[in-house]
């Protein structure tokens, strides 16, 4: 049995206050709506305490899909190299980014001069999407929906090329011998639908599309800050599950955080083989409604 964890926007705080000529962009909205709100709604605590957790199921791997940072200013991004850190070393933790990450031109960018070591494929490439990560059963394919936008916009794209690229692995994996249990690291809810407009993933239609050539034996995303199951359809209409998470620091009594799948969590997904086919089962672990942290049961996850 292989152990992958998943866990996405943890949004690392503190956050230091900006310069002035930072705010001159859209961190300026961004920097007022922490002020407001969202600094209360993100702990660092409820974070700490959930990797804790997560360390203690002894994971074998560990899926970080985005949002480290919160409006891409550049002491954020050694502030996410230590949370990394915490997660693990570079070859047992896989990072994709999301769009808060690449809030700004040129956040992106520092973010991963910082952190591309836990981006980094198996032929040693940092910070290059699609990108390839054999662990166990495992073939980990990391893309990045990460662009900068407007004020009051949080859509990703992932491009033709990358749709391409992503397509080429998925397909080389599936003829192998013995194909690998693939699994897609993305940050927007790659499906239509999947977000509300103006946060939802541009792209979407091309990439089922391309899931629906390739296939896929699981598809992990964030970005909504809920927990969430879906399917794609993959080749002969298999079923692909497509699994969102919740911010892994999103404390109780917070605006959402006390409704169903909004508290912060983890999914924790045991694979095992048999029979030349890869069998997932997963489990949630993460607050109860009395803010500690256990295991919060299964997922509903129909077999690839």
């Amino acid at each position: 049995m292989f152990r992958l964890a998943h866990l996405t926007d943890p949004h690392v705080g503190p956050l230091a206050r900006p310069r002035l000529r930072q705010l001159f962009s859209k961190r300026a909205t961004g920097y007022a709506n922490w002020r407001r709100g969202r600094s209360r709604s993100h702990d660092m605590e409820v974070l700490a305490a959930l990797v804790a957790d997560m360390r203690e199921q002894a994971p074998d791997h560990v899926a970080c899909t985005g949002d480290l940072c919160n409006i891409g200013l550049p002491s954020e991004w050694e502030t996410a190299r230590v949370f990394l850190e915490a997660l693990g070393a570079p070859e047992r933790v896989s990072f994709v980014p999301g769009n808060h990450d690449a809030y700004v031109r040129g956040s992106l960018e520092g973010l991963l001069g910082t952190c591309g070591p836990w981006t980094a494929d198996d032929a040693g490439g940092c910070g290059l999407f699609p990108y390839l990560r054999r662990r166990g059963p495992l073939a980990l394919v990391g893309l990045s929906s990460a662009i900068p936008t407007k004020p009051f916009v949080a859509s990703g794209r992932l491009g033709e090329a990358q749709i391409a690229a992503a397509e080429a692995l998925l397909v080389g994996l599936a003829r192998e011998t013995e194909p690998p249990c693939r699994v897609v690291m993305i940050h927007h809810p790659p499906h239509p639908g999947g977000a509300a407009a103006g946060r939802e993933l541009k792209d979407a239609q091309a990439f089922t599309a391309m899931i629906g050539r390739a296939g896929a034996e699981l598809i992990l995303h964030g970005h909504n800050h809920v927990g969430s199951v879906a399917y794609m359809p993959g080749p002969g209409a298999v079923a692909v599950p497509v699994v969102g998470g919740p911010s892994a620091s999103a404390r109780t009594g917070g605006r959402h955080a006390d409704l169903p799948g909004r508290r912060a969590a983890y999914y924790l997904y045991d694979v095992t083989q048999e029979g030349g086919r890869h069998h997932i089962t997963a489990t949630s672990r993460g607050l109860n409604g009395s803010g500690r942290i256990e295991d919060l049961g299964p997922l509903a996850l129909s077999d690839p």
